[in-house]
């Protein structure tokens, strides 16, 4: 199988691009929820739900992003 290395290039590119956007995007959601379980103790579990379906919405971009990176070179 012959796999082109432009393509190759591109979908590390992509991929990485893909996994730094995610890590931002989290560490983001989760400073923002440290603040704001600090601010309100009392709504923590709200807060922590939200966060953890935030978070989960995040991963499942990267990954579409990761696996489109894939395809492109096994195409």
């Amino acid at each position: 199988m012959y796999i082109d290395l432009t393509y190759s290039g591109l979908a590390a590119l992509g991929a990485g691009i893909a996994v730094i956007g995610a890590g931002i995007g989290i560490g983001k959601i989760g400073s923002s929820a440290m603040d704001a379980i600090a601010r309100q103790p009392e709504a923590s579990g709200r807060i922590q739900n939200a966060m953890i379906i935030a978070a989960a919405l995040i991963e499942g971009a990267s990954l579409f992003g990761i696996v489109t990176a894939l395809l492109a070179v096994f195409k």
